[in-house]
């Protein structure tokens, strides 16, 4: 089918965008704007804090399970408009602190406060801002999140006949749409003034009938809005306010007829271009300014009674941000006198320059690490702006879950065409978390708790934060007791200054090894032991990087050194159970029916009830035997009816923060799973090894003095490590032969 010609191409498109144009209501009058606000009132009224809420809300929540229970999270910082692109990783506690402080501003009418998001570098703080604003762009952009301001148009003389300075007397615009001077095309204005400060339009109406009229609007409907200060207490700008008063004052008090020069117009928020979202970087000057317009020539059409005035305009970071969000990166690093000023700015929504004073609808938020917080709280005039302040403390991700998720990211754009082997991601998010975790402070907690705390090691902590898995070597009270108190861990040193997550390896360093990583020449691939390697490499940079040096203390914290073996080993770990899994030597459904049979039969026994044969359909008493063998392997001590009746109760508990959901013994119950696999093993150590040692052959080409039916799994086995894990022939050659040398010597 031939392409249709490039001219009609164009008509189409063109065609397309005036359509656009029009359905996006992009340009009204002062009229239409009142209809749209009658219509959805509670669209129009809505202050930049409310706007953030309501574009936070838009995006929809997802419910985030952790072992210590579930968390919000805002899907905007998933950023679905753009696939993930930028996303946020973690850090839903900092979501939610910032969606209360703004729903709490949307309660006060006013954001009076600046919220300091404050940690140590490379925790996420600009992401978090970045995501709030680009979904605010986004927002903007559809019916939900439309936003107007309004221009100024004057006609020409040659399509009017009225007074001020036209040249008339009496009234009466030719080509004027509905009493409207705003649908006039270009040939036929003489100047359109754009007020760079997005005024609402709602600001043309007189202070005194503007309540009435919002009542009106918002009549009964939404007896819980909340009308911001910026449009209940509010006025023009200077400017705006000097151009209104001039012409009421020439059309004598008729309010109509100045309306006919109001053109109100849609506005999208952009960072690009600096509107409703700005980022002011680290300097010394003020954020706002002005210079007088009235003597540039290229206003000389402006109408006589105006250029009698002194008009400014406005300008800065202040002034693009208005209606939106104004983001000071790195506040801090300014010296304290360049921004004393935002003490009064924050808290009366105002900035004052030398002929005017501005009045505000934004949001303000900035950045900090925690160096120069501490230095901050030091200085004389702190407790000034503490009571302009909201700090939100935005730690290093302590979960290796998302750490992961991130550094698969940093990896998949490094690496570029060349084959990730599996787990490069996973090593280097295990050893940075173990970077991050902070000895328990014992004396926190009660006696038994405190004991187990204690005995709880870096790698230890790192697994029961990230998968609940509680440390193998405890009994089955002490898990339980410390599985109920996760939280507790989580939130101890939320309070302290040296808190969980301050201090330890920053992504920003750990993007430097996967860099090198992902550029190295000893392998055709991106390598995990590389990524080892790299990190070995960093330790010895203590001279650069202040976590590596602090000193080691008892329980093996911050033994950067000796977590790069404890992450090899965890590495051997995960390649032995999938070649394994890939030899048919594990299978986990195998543990999980026989666990899930154990805990059928247990059930019924504290319940003195029978339970169904499934082979015979006969209704049996449990069987005693099955659970006592199983509760062997467990390693079981003490009471059997204590066990079982422990074992009911974690089930209760997990059922309870779960409604409505079917257990997940591999979740609740991982320890005991992970004790059933080793079991496994030991029972059939010998035959696994033989199997192992068949693949090796396979991968390496030696495959002489193996049987035909050994041969015939290692070759399924290979394929099962190259669709299922993700493997290429080399990297399964090098690692499992490494693993294997490790393992089983």
């Amino acid at each position: 089918m031939a392409k249709p010609p490039v001219r009609d191409q164009l008509a189409a498109l063109g065609e397309g965008i005036r359509d656009e144009f029009a359905q996006n209501r992009r340009v009204l009058s002062f009229a239409e704007y009142l209809e749209l606000c009658a219509a959805k009132p509670e669209r129009q009224l809505r202050s930049a804090a409310q706007y953030l809420v309501d574009c936070m809300v838009h995006y929809g929540t997802t419910d985030v399970v952790y072992p210590w229970g579930h968390v919000r999270r805002f899907n905007l910082f998933d950023v679905p408009w753009a696939n993930g692109e930028g996303r946020l990783i973690g850090q839903e506690n900092v979501q939610n602190q910032v969606f209360r402080i703004v729903q709490n501003f949307v309660q006060d009418g006013s954001p009076n406060r600046l919220i300091l998001l404050h940690g140590p570098n490379g925790s996420a703080k600009t992401t978090f801002v970045s995501c709030l604003g680009r979904a605010l762009e986004h927002y903007s952009t559809l019916d939900v999140g439309a936003l107007y301001r309004f221009n100024w148009i004057f006609p020409s003389q040659k399509s009017t006949r009225a007074g001020i300075g036209f040249g008339g007397k009496n009234g009466g615009e030719p080509g004027a749409v509905g009493d409207s001077f705003a649908y006039l095309p270009d040939e036929m204005v003489d100047a359109r003034l754009i007020d760079e400060l997005r005024d609402h339009p709602l600001l043309l109406v007189p202070h005194h009938k503007r309540e009435e009229l919002i009542k009106g609007f918002l009549g009964t409907g939404a007896p819980s809005f909340t009308i911001g200060d910026y449009l209940h207490r509010g006025a023009l700008s200077p400017r705006n306010r000097s151009i209104f008063e001039a012409l009421l004052a020439s059309y004598q008090g008729d309010y109509l007829k100045v309306l006919r020069h109001i053109q109100v117009e849609r506005f999208y928020i952009s960072h690009r271009y600096r509107t409703g979202y700005v980022t002011v970087e680290p300097q010394l000057s003020v954020d706002a300014s002005e210079r007088q317009i009235t003597a540039d020539r290229s206003l000389a059409a402006l109408p006589a009674s105006l250029q009698s005035i002194a008009l400014f305009e406005y300008g800065g970071e202040v002034v693009g941000a208005n209606r939106g969000i104004l983001e000071f990166d790195d506040l801090l690093k300014r010296p304290v006198e360049a921004y004393k000023y935002l003490l009064t700015t924050v808290e009366r929504a105002a900035v004052s320059l030398p002929n005017a004073t501005l009045f505000l609808d934004l949001l303000f938020v900035g950045s900090s690490n925690e160096i120069h917080l501490s230095a901050f709280k030091e200085i004389p005039d702190f407790p000034s702006f503490k009571g302009r302040l909201e700090l939100v403390r935005v730690p290093y991700i302590l979960d290796v879950r998302h750490e992961q998720r991130l550094y698969a990211e940093k990896l998949f754009e490094a690496a570029g065409d060349r084959h990730t082997a599996p787990h490069c991601a996973y090593v280097a998010a295990l050893w940075a978390v173990l970077t991050r975790m902070r000895k328990p402070q014992v004396d926190r907690y009660h006696a038994p708790l405190g004991e187990l705390v204690g005995k709880l090691s870096p790698l230890e902590k790192a697994e029961l934060y990230a998968f609940g898995q509680t440390p193998p070597h405890f009994t089955p009270a002490q898990q339980k007791e410390l599985g109920a108190h996760i939280k507790e861990l989580v939130t101890e040193s939320e309070v302290y200054p040296n808190y969980e997550g301050r201090i330890g390896a920053s992504p920003r360093e750990m993007q430097g090894v996967l860099l090198n990583a992902a550029n190295s020449t000893r392998y055709a691939y991106v390598s995990p032991l590389v990524v080892l390697d790299e990190i070995a490499e960093l330790c010895k940079q203590s001279s650069l990087h202040e976590f590596l040096r602090q000193d080691v203390q008892p329980g093996g914290y911050h033994d950067h050194r000796r977590f790069v073996d404890q992450v090899r080993e965890r590495l051997w770990d995960k390649i032995d159970d999938e070649v394994r899994s890939a030899l048919g030597m594990i299978e986990e459904s195998e543990y999980a029916r026989i666990f899930e049979r154990y805990i059928t039969h247990v059930t019924h026994w504290i319940k003195k009830e029978k339970v169904r044969n499934p082979m015979s359909s006969k209704m049996e008493d449990p069987d005693e035997g099955m659970m006592r063998e199983v509760e062997k392997t467990l390693e079981i001590t003490g009471k059997a009816e204590d066990f079982r009746g422990g074992l009911i109760g974690k089930i209760g508990s997990w059922s309870l923060d779960h409604r409505g959901e079917k257990p997940v013994y591999a979740l609740i119950f991982a320890e005991h799973m992970k004790k059933l696999k080793d079991a496994y093993f030991e029972r059939h150590k010998k035959t696994i090894a033989r199997g192992v040692q068949g693949l090796v052959g396979v991968l390496t080409g030696n495959e002489g003095g193996f049987t035909g039916d050994q041969l015939e799994a290692a070759r399924k086995a290979k394929q099962t490590l190259l669709e299922t894990y993700g493997y290429r022939d080399d990297s399964a050659r090098d690692l499992v032969v490494q693993m294997t040398r490790h393992r089983y010597r």
